[in-house]
């Protein structure tokens, strides 16, 4: 069967700025023909009945009114929607980027279940009624205070779910008994390498320091990186640099000198160029606009 081909029609799946953009979507859900894939971590919430994804071979049943969470790097199509009473069924669905996912702090151990290919669905009352959809204005009002709230709730909200064991839809690849899923070991390395990017950000970093703590070979270990990321990983780690220093502008008083040496950028200069591209305005401006 050929690999499935992402879907353009939202812009959010573009790759331009990031791994995909952050997006929110409300909406009433229709069957998808084909499997799809994407570089964001997705959640969702269905109200009005249930609906069955397939997995690979696996079918997989989202209940109502729970947030699930998936990695939709992995082929994922939705066979079957089953309304129950006179609601009509509603799909609120939250793609957040995979470098943003990653960058969040504290959640390293669902980070690893999701990129393993797990599917998690939360405690509901994680999240209070209304919850979803004020984020959702929060997305439509295009305040960046407001998205920065957002994510901060977000990440407060996945925080608190390992506070308790993760209850899974679908487990992560790999036979628990000790036999390693193929897919799995390969899961595997690409996340040694993005803890490596990610602890390490700071300093300077080539390829192949990357690709050494895989112990494999630098072009297959680039080529794994590319082909599970969807992403060369030199314009991961200048992606994931720019988020910290936009993290660093927007919650301390640190110099934009400061800023890109604790990002890793090796030149102020090349901070200015990669930076004006992504967000289009200059770190200076960036910061005065936060008030």
């Amino acid at each position: 069967m050929p690999a499935p081909t992402p879907r353009p029609e939202r812009r959010f799946y573009a790759e331009d700025r990031a791994i995909g953009r952050f997006g929110m979507r409300l909406f009433e859900p229709r069957l998808m023909p084909t499997p799809h894939w994407h570089g964001h971590v997705e959640g969702n919430v269905l109200t009005g009945g249930s609906m069955t994804y397939r997995v690979e071979d696996q079918e997989i049943e989202i209940p109502p009114g729970r947030l699930v969470l998936f990695w939709a790097n992995i082929p994922h199509q939705l066979v079957r929607l089953s309304p129950t009473g006179e609601e009509p069924l509603r799909l609120a669905n939250i793609y957040l980027p995979l470098d943003v996912f990653l960058f969040m702090p504290h959640i390293a151990r669902l980070q690893v279940v999701l990129l393993s290919g797990g599917m998690v669905i939360l405690d509901p009352d994680l999240l209070p009624a209304g919850q979803v959809e004020a984020w959702y204005r929060d997305y439509r009002s295009g305040q960046p205070e407001r998205r920065e709230i957002l994510y901060m709730e977000l990440n407060a909200l996945l925080r608190r779910s390992l506070l308790q064991p993760l209850d899974t839809l679908r487990v992560p690849m790999g036979n628990p008994e000790g036999a390693e899923h193929p897919q799995r070991t390969r899961v595997a390395h690409v996340v040694t390498m993005l803890r490596f990017i990610l602890e390490n950000l700071a300093q300077p970093m080539t390829n192949a320091d990357v690709a050494r703590v895989t112990g494999l070979h630098e072009t297959y270990a680039l080529s794994l990186f590319t082909q599970v990321v969807r992403m060369p990983m030199r314009r991961f780690i200048i992606r994931m640099r720019l988020l910290r220093a936009r993290a660093l502008l927007l919650e301390s008083n640190a110099t934009v000198a400061s800023v890109a040496a604790q990002a890793g950028f090796p030149s102020l200069s090349q901070f200015y160029d990669h930076f004006v591209r992504a967000y289009g305005v200059t770190p200076q401006a960036l910061r005065h606009n936060r008030s």
